[in-house]
């Protein structure tokens, strides 16, 4: 049996480097989806209503999401930063436009 082991010689081999780049990819892709919820709900919480929810105690709205980017040492993270507008300009531009 040792015979043919030795013949065989190494039967796996790991690549750390290419582990350690998909770990980083892992961890950047984790880091850009926790920060994109946590501004999603702290938009949430400034408006007092989920996004397209409508709720009489509504004082601001969300228009667009600005996107930006973070360097990590795990590379870029992309982010979207929603951006709130009161419901008064956004009245008062319905107005001038109706």
């Amino acid at each position: 049996m040792e015979h043919y082991t030795e013949k065989l010689g190494k039967v796996i081999e790991i690549n750390e480097s290419q582990i350690q780049d998909h770990l980083g990819e892992l961890v950047r892709g984790t880091v850009e989806e926790t920060l994109n919820a946590m501004l999603d709900a702290e938009a949430d919480h400034l408006c007092n209503a989920a996004r397209y929810e409508r709720a009489e105690a509504r004082k601001y709205t969300r228009a667009v999401y600005y996107e930006r980017g973070l360097h990590t040492k795990t590379g870029e993270v992309h982010l979207k930063v929603p951006k709130i507008e009161t419901t008064e300009v956004r009245d008062r531009h319905y107005r001038t436009i109706s």
